[in-house]
């Protein structure tokens, strides 16, 4: 998939990536065996970011093999349902303190005094994280109330008409 695609299904993900906080993130653990995990989802219009402490086992494993999926997740109905499904490659950076995405992820999603407690929390907490960016080399957006869905579900939806 070249760049030119991905960025259309980026786009076309957008309103999903500015309102989603959380994904699923899969990737392979030290033993060589597949783990998914819930993980918090910064989107700054150019990359996927996640955080977790710089001790976290994953940091570990993505060092070592950095491929990895993503799904970011939204609705509950046929008519709601979309999902960016991406693979890609991740790049690790331990920072100091806290991701700068992490708290603005935070701040997106709670009201500002409670906000400003986590971040004082995750101050208090962290003295170094891990920044996750997701470079992706291939992306697919599915909104499903309108029809946009898996090629193989849209041939059997039109054989079963």
């Amino acid at each position: 998939m070249d760049a030119q695609q991905i960025k259309q299904e980026f786009d076309d993900a957008g309103e999903l990536l500015n309102q989603a906080s959380m994904a699923r993130l899969a990737y392979n653990g030290l033993d060589g065996l597949p783990r998914v995990v819930p993980i918090g989802i910064f989107w700054t219009g150019e990359e996927i970011v996640m955080s977790t402490a710089a001790t976290a086992p994953k940091v570990a494993a993505l060092s070592a093999r950095p491929e990895v999926a993503l799904t970011v997740d939204a609705g509950d109905t046929p008519g709601s349902a979309k999902n960016l499904s991406v693979r890609g490659i991740v790049h690790l950076t331990i920072v100091d303190g806290v991701v700068p995405e992490y708290l603005a992820a935070a701040r997106k999603n709670f009201d500002p005094e409670f906000a400003a407690e986590f971040e004082r929390n995750c101050r208090a907490m962290y003295d170094r994280m891990a920044r996750i960016a997701l470079e992706p080399r291939w992306a697919r957006f599915y909104d499903f109330g309108t029809g946009r869905m898996p090629q193989f579900l849209a041939d059997l939806a039109a054989r079963s008409s």
